[in-house]
């Protein structure tokens, strides 16, 4: 009972780490990615998919994305979603290719990617606590069913393991991603 609690909190902890990953993923650090745009929802026929599921997107230089749709119908609905998205940067379209075009990153705007980051990785550190809390007194309950004092105060060391392990991997992620943004 006690591995099976302590199974689930760790994929849900890993979950926590997983979706702040995707999160950063979309953060814009001064060189264009694929995962700034890849995930930015569009309104196709009534669904909202995300881009990479309409088009192709590549990285031809530093500063360039490219996002080549499969369905020439989309590329207009693909380009206001990305105007909506409020990169800093206005998509040109080419027939059904989409240009972004990202300019250099002001002092002023890398500091606030910094706080966005430094928001994200708390509400991550949150999600992560909030397992913890649950799964910890799931422990305990089985105290009251029969479990002997030695084994939950192991599941809880355990768990509090777990903790502070996928905490340490927020805390490296933010860490060099604020490197990164800071050093361009």
């Amino acid at each position: 009972m006690i591995e099976e609690i302590l199974k689930d909190a760790e994929k849900r902890m890993k979950a926590a780490v997983s979706k702040y990953k995707e999160e950063l993923a979309g953060i814009r650090t001064g060189r264009a990615s694929t995962g700034l745009v890849e995930n930015i929802k569009v309104d196709y026929y009534g669904s909202e998919l995300p881009i990479k599921q309409l088009a192709t997107i590549s990285i031809p230089e530093p500063s360039v994305i490219l996002i080549q749709s499969w369905d020439k119908s989309a590329v207009k609905l693909i380009e206001k979603a990305l105007i909506e998205a409020n990169l800093g940067a206005n998509p040109q379209t080419e027939g059904n290719v989409i240009r972004l075009n990202l300019p250099p990153m002001t002092e002023e705007r890398r500091r606030e990617v910094v706080k966005l980051i430094h928001k994200f990785a708390e509400e991550a550190r949150i999600a992560v606590r909030n397992v913890r809390r649950d799964d910890k007194e799931k422990i305990e309950k089985l105290k009251k069913e029969g479990v002997s004092e030695d084994e939950v105060k192991k599941a809880l060391d355990k768990l509090q393991k777990l903790t502070d392990k996928y905490i340490e991997e927020i805390n490296n992620l933010t860490e060099s991603k604020e490197k990164e943004i800071l050093s361009l």
